[in-house]
C-alpha cells in the first residue's frame, strides 16, 4: 500500500503503542467509515470505498453523521450546563474526533468525568486521545465489548473514575445499530441502566427505518462485508429506550431526527431519557 492509498496510519501508531494489535486494512471498519463520512483522516482506501458505495444508496448520510455528532455535543451540553450531570459512561466511544464527550463536558464543568468504553483495537490505538482530560476532571478508557455488560460494570477503572452514588449519563450514541436480536440488545442497555443511580440519564441514538423503504436498506446492506458490524434499522424509530424500566421518561419530543428537519433526512432518530 503506498501513501497516496491511505490518509493516515491507524495501525502504523497501534503498533508502536500497542504491538499486540492488528488490522486489516483491506477490509473496510465501521469506525474508520464513519471517521471518512465526517471528514477524519483515520481511514484507509477500503472504508472510503464502502463509505462510497453506501452513500450512493443513502445521500444523506454524510449529513447523518455529521448531525449525529452534533446531536452528542448537544446532548452532553445540555446534560452538564442544565441538568448538573457531572458524569459520564460513554459505551461505544469510536475514533476520537472533534467534541468528545469529555471535551464538551468540560468545556461547561472542568471537573466533569467520563468513563469511554469500546472493544475495538483501532479505537483503543487512539485512546489517549481521550485520556487527555482537564486537570480538574478525569477521564478512563475501559476495553471492553457492549455484549458483555458485566465486564464494563466491574471494571476497576469505573469505580476509579465514576461515583456510583451520584447520577451518571449512559451515552449509547450511535452504536445499538449494530446489534442484531440475537445479541439482546434490550437486555444489554436494561443491564446497563438499571447499574445507574437515580437520577441518572440515556442519551442514544439508532437507526430508523422510517424515512426509507425496504430496497435501499437491502442494497446498502450488500456494501457490508460478511462479518462486518452493519447498522440494522428497525422498521420504524424503536430503538431499545423502553428496556431502560420504568422511571426513565424520555424527553419531549420523545423521539425526533437528529438533525435539523429542514435538512434532507437520513435514517437515525434519537432520544435523551
Amino acid at each position: 500500500m503506498t501513501s497516496q492509498d491511505r490518509q493516515a496510519t491507524p495501525s502504523d501508531e497501534a503498533d508502536t503503542a500497542h504491538p499486540e494489535l492488528a488490522f486489516d486494512t483491506s477490509v473496510p471498519h465501521p469506525a474508520r467509515r464513519y471517521d471518512y463520512w465526517l471528514g477524519g483522516k483515520d481511514n484507509f482506501a477500503a472504508d472510503r470505498a464502502s463509505g462510497d458505495a453506501i452513500e450512493a444508496v443513502f445521500p444523506t448520510i454524510r449529513v447523518t453523521a455529521v448531525e449525529n455528532r452534533r446531536f452528542l455535543a448537544r446532548a452532553v451540553r445540555f446534560l452538564t450546563a442544565e441538568v448538573g450531570i457531572d458524569q459520564f459512561l460513554d459505551v461505544g466511544t469510536g475514533i476520537p474526533t472533534a467534541n468528545n464527550t469529555h471535551e464538551v463536558a468540560q468545556q461547561v464543568n472542568p471537573a466533569a468525568t467520563v468513563v469511554y468504553v469500546d472493544n475495538d483495537p483501532i479505537v483503543l490505538a487512539h485512546a489517549r486521545a481521550l485520556l487527555n482530560s482537564h486537570p480538574n476532571g478525569a477521564t478512563a478508557y475501559i476495553d471492553a465489548d457492549l455484549r458483555q455488560p458485566e465486564t464494563i460494570l466491574t471494571d476497576p477503572a469505573l469505580a476509579a473514575t465514576l461515583d456510583l452514588s451520584r447520577p451518571v449519563a449512559l451515552m449509547l450514541v450511535s452504536v445499538m445499530h449494530f446489534f442484531p436480536d440475537q445479541d439482546e440488545p434490550h437486555a444489554i442497555v436494561h443491564q446497563l441502566a438499571q447499574a445507574l443511580p437515580a437520577d441518572s440519564y440515556l442519551v442514544l441514538s439508532h437507526a430508523s427505518g422510517d424515512f426509507v423503504d425496504s430496497q435501499p436498506v437491502d442494497r446498502a446492506s450488500c456494501r457490508y462485508p460478511s462479518g462486518v458490524p452493519q447498522p440494522t434499522p428497525p422498521p420504524g424509530p424503536a430503538p431499545p429506550t423502553s428496556a431502560c424500566g420504568p422511571g426513565w421518561p424520555v424527553y419531549t419530543p420523545p423521539m425526533a431526527d437528529h438533525h435539523d428537519t429542514r435538512l434532507p433526512r437520513g435514517w437515525q432518530g434519537t432520544g435523551i431519557g
